[in-house]
């Protein structure tokens, strides 16, 4: 691969999820601080991603794997979404305020399996080069983090210029796409069914019952994970932590190490003790959360944030290579599609109105009870941790 392809494609990448972690992650405080959100108002609009999520398999099945270059498409939408996102920012109700940031969800989900696609059309050795590329995107999404601690707009109830900063990250990435390799559709796929867009072809996995248990874990694992988007930065600034989204960046830091660890993990343990300790990790990031505080308990918070690698690259990534190696070939892609549809869209779906719910009942004399909101998704891991292991045969170690 060409160094001016592999520079552009890391570009992409980090501009693509820089877009994300600018915004996304102190939404909920920003809500909170501009508009006096209710718990079910932060839960409706960080449920647009849900809704996203699940639009998404019909915008890139039926438009851009059919008609039209996959860089021309991704252009068109970050340049529809810094429009929304601009707009979003100067709302001056949350009536206003969510239909701009619905919108933008639906426009950039699809996105993600965009430069996805159009990566892996240039990449000869998909596997290892696909995850040099990728890992600028964490890159990206960490340095959004830290510059919002830079600029001090927590501190400062400034956050509605975090959706600008998104915004023009998003126009250079709009203007950005036109210049990345063409990816032209695959003229003679045929026309895809909705069986096939929603990857209903992979129920036939279902039938199997190891991977029915990881499927029902995958969907249940996610409305605890809810919990931390929706509320980990309004929760930080409620105790006073100061650059709260820089110091939730080293999350995604660790995530990197992680990365790193769970092929040896994989080889050694096996798939069911790589997903135990993931389901482990989200039952002990939130139990740190409760009991955790701004003084002498200010380690237990810090510690949480740090297991964010092995909460989501245990679990989810490892989940991910799992799906992989279960579908057949003519399935693959399905059941990539299916299992992303069940967490992303139908599990955080449930987690997020739930978050909202149990926010606004632990809140009284604009006070959190956050020990009690954190103990609730603590329990519904522990819970999963539980069934799945009971539920789950060994199984045996994944080649990686």
């Amino acid at each position: 691969m060409l160094i001016s392809i592999r520079l552009k494609l890391s570009l992409m990448m980090f501009l693509q999820f820089f877009i994300w972690g600018a915004w996304f992650v102190t939404m909920g405080t920003y809500l909170s601080q501009r508009f006096s959100a209710s718990g079910a108002q932060m839960g409706m609009a960080y449920e647009t991603q849900s809704i996203g999520a699940i639009i998404a398999p019909f915008i890139i099945g039926l438009i851009a794997d059919r008609y039209f270059a996959a860089q021309k498409i991704l252009a068109l939408l970050h340049l529809a979404g810094a429009a929304l996102l601009f707009s979003a920012a100067y709302s001056g109700a949350f009536s206003s305020f969510y239909p701009y940031i619905l919108l933008y969800m639906v426009v950039y989900m699809p996105t993600l399996a965009l430069v996805n696609a159009i990566s892996f059309r240039q990449l000869a050795e998909k596997t290892a080069q696909f995850a040099h590329i990728r890992v600028l995107g964490t890159v990206g999404w960490i340095t959004a983090g830290l510059l919002i601690g830079w600029f001090g707009w927590e501190g400062s109830q400034q956050l509605q210029f975090t959706f600008v900063l998104a915004a023009a990250a998003s126009f250079a990435l709009g203007v950005f796409s036109l210049a990345l390799p063409d990816t032209p559709p695959q003229a003679s796929q045929p026309r895809p069914t909705l069986r096939q867009l929603l990857g209903l072809d992979a129920l036939a996995l279902l039938k199997d019952r190891a991977y029915l248990v990881f499927f029902l874990a995958s969907v249940l694992i996610c409305i605890p994970l809810a919990f931390y988007y929706q509320n980990a930065n309004l929760y930080l600034n409620d105790l006073g932590i100061s650059g709260a989204a820089a110091k939730m960046s080293l999350g995604q830091m660790s995530e990197i190490a992680f990365m790193l660890l769970l092929p040896l993990f994989l080889r050694r343990y096996g798939i069911k003790a790589t997903l135990l300790v993931g389901m482990l990790a989200w039952v002990l990031r939130y139990v740190l959360f409760a009991y955790g505080n701004s003084g002498e308990q200010l380690w237990m918070l810090f510690f949480g944030i740090l297991l964010h690698g092995i909460c989501y690259d245990f679990f989810f990534v490892s989940g991910q290579i799992y799906t992989e190696q279960k579908a057949g070939r003519e399935i693959k892609a399905a059941a990539q599609g299916l299992i992303t549809l069940a967490t992303y869209g139908v599990g955080m779906l449930l987690g997020f109105r739930l978050a909202g719910y149990i926010t606004d009942v632990h809140h009284s004399d604009s006070a959190y009870q956050w020990w009690q909101i954190w103990l609730i998704p603590a329990g519904i891991a522990a819970l999963v941790l539980v069934v799945f292991v009971l539920s789950f045969p060994k199984q045996r170690r994944v080649q990686v």
